[in-house]
């Protein structure tokens, strides 16, 4: 069986704009039913699929994360997990600890942005989660339209003949998802009636209608048209999007919804290994919701929920 195996590389970059290490690595992987790999990550998450990410040529601007095996999948289906990036950046590495945990999961997820070659980085010490954006108005480095384009493209593989993911995926059961600034792409692409659930993380609309980053739009109107169950994921008062996320929720009374305070400021969980507390939030979020899994929900459900009393975070829930 002919095997394709990518060099180790040593070297780390930090993402400056947004205050993320990276590294980067390789795993061998089989060409038989397999995606050829650009780059892979050292870390493989957690569950019963070890991940990687890769880029494929049939979706520039992307990068995916999936179970490094397929074959080891059997008969069971990807949901889809679309992401975001924090500073709606064009770094898909950049929550990799995140994304690469969810895909170890038996997700496909897909970021926006692509691989970035590795540089030679200030000491891991000198890297911090960003607190806040520069002074000023920004500009998305990314279009919303990615989000979009990652759902057309899995709808499109898992028709397609002769695609790794033919028949692998479970096009009926997609999430999108974003950290602050990809959190508002997520919120204006889960009104596709596609979309089973969204999850914002530590973002939400700003209020009024103006959005100070260009290329994003910001309606507090886009809320009523949300259709699924919804979960905003904060940092606590510390996090400067707390105030936006609270005050989308407190709008959302139409579908199912929660929020979960976890009390570390914007930058979140997300380069903790495995991607932290917030990480295990959103697996067991959408194992309830695209795998229907019991279990999972009773985290989230009933009087004395699993999450309920979680000295870990907060919760507040509508309609579950």
């Amino acid at each position: 069986m002919l095997h394709f195996t990518l060099a180790r590389s040593a070297k780390k970059h930090l993402l400056a704009s947004a205050g993320i290490l990276i590294a980067l690595g390789a795993s061998p992987l089989s060409a038989q039913a397999q995606p050829a790999p650009v780059s892979a990550a050292v870390e493989e998450g957690s569950g019963p699929y070890p991940a990687v990410y890769e880029s494929d040529t049939s979706l520039p601007n992307h990068v995916v994360y999936r179970p490094r095996s397929l074959a080891a999948l059997g008969a069971t289906k990807l949901p889809v997990y679309v992401w975001g990036n924090g500073g709606c950046s064009a770094d898909g590495t950049s929550s990799r600890n995140h994304l690469l945990e969810i895909a170890s999961h038996g997700y496909l997820a897909i970021a926006a942005g692509t691989i970035p070659p590795a540089k030679d980085a200030a000491p891991a010490a000198a890297a911090r989660p960003p607190q806040g954006p520069p002074p000023g108005q920004l500009k998305a480095a990314t279009a919303t339209s990615l989000l979009s384009d990652a759902i057309d493209w899995a709808v499109k593989e898992n028709g397609r003949k002769g695609s790794p993911y033919y028949g692998r995926i479970a096009t009926n059961r997609i999430a999108v998802s974003g950290w602050s600034c990809g959190g508002l792409q997520a919120l204006n692409v889960a009104p596709d009636r596609r979309v089973n659930t969204a999850v914002i993380m530590n973002s939400g609309f700003f209020t009024g209608n103006s959005s100070p980053i260009i290329g994003i739009e910001n309606s507090k109107d886009t809320l009523s048209r949300l259709h699924r169950p919804t979960l905003y994921v904060l940092g606590g008062k510390s996090d400067i999007a707390y105030e936006n996320g609270m005050d989308d929720f407190r709008r959302i009374n139409h579908v199912p919804a929660a929020v979960i305070n976890i009390p570390v400021g914007h930058g979140g969980t997300y380069m903790q290994p495995h991607g932290g507390v917030g990480t295990e939030v959103v697996t067991r979020w959408l194992d309830w919701q695209l795998k229907g899994d019991r279990k999972a929900a009773s985290s989230f459900t009933g009087a004395d929920c699993g999450y309920c009393n979680d000295s870990r975070f907060t919760i507040e829930r509508k309609k579950l």
